[in-house]
């Protein structure tokens, strides 16, 4: 099975690849989402989150507040390292579960689908690595648009992340988001036709 991980910077495109790669026949490890079932309630994750960063933090439900904590997080660098000193062996090992799993089902290609790819060192989970890429212009409108944020917020979000020239160099792949959702559908079919099917057919023969 190949697995590739899939990053880029908040707004840059990641999910639209993910859609794409999955409308072409990929398995996909949503990182996001293993985040929410790691923050499930009494979960472990949920403990010692709730441990580190208080009762605050926590729904009248009981779940964590994720805009509460983002706040907090991503106006202190060092808040961010105890978050993600926590959640990020945690979610290892979950996507190195569904990796076995995936496997296990014969799919011949998963996509690890992780903002922090390289920041948690999930980069050792998968064969090779794409990176989506965007003008900060571009992200930052998109962030006021899809989630309400000011510019202000949004430019905070881009910076407190690794910058895309590191994620770029250490990518295999680097799919450029800058244009229209078209132009992203031939990118993302011209790689599985010409990068993917290769390796996938030359791992079964």
């Amino acid at each position: 099975m190949l697995t590739i991980g899939l990053t880029g910077g908040i707004g840059s495109g990641k999910s639209a690849v993910a859609n794409l790669l999955q409308q072409l026949g990929a398995s996909i490890i949503d990182a996001d989402r293993l985040g929410h079932e790691a923050y499930t309630p009494d979960s472990e994750a949920w403990r010692q989150v709730v441990a580190a960063f208080g009762e605050d933090i926590v729904t009248a439900q009981g779940e964590i507040d994720r805009r509460k904590l983002g706040a907090i997080v991503f106006a202190d660098p060092d808040q961010l390292a105890r978050l993600n000193g926590i959640m990020h062996p945690l979610m290892a090992g979950m996507v190195a579960e569904r990796k076995a799993r995936l496997k296990a089902d014969g799919e011949s290609v998963a996509v690890v689908e992780a903002a922090v790819l390289f920041e948690a060192g999930w980069d050792s989970l998968v064969d090779e690595v794409w990176t989506t890429n965007a003008s900060t212009d571009a992200v930052v409108e998109r962030l006021r648009q899809r989630s309400g944020l000011s510019e202000e917020e949004a430019r905070k979000r881009i910076n407190s992340q690794m910058p895309a020239e590191e994620r770029n160099r250490r990518s295999d792949v680097v799919v450029d988001n800058s244009a229209d959702l078209a132009a992203l559908e031939r990118a993302v079919s011209d790689l599985w036709q010409n990068r993917v099917k290769g390796k996938v057919h030359q791992g079964n023969g």
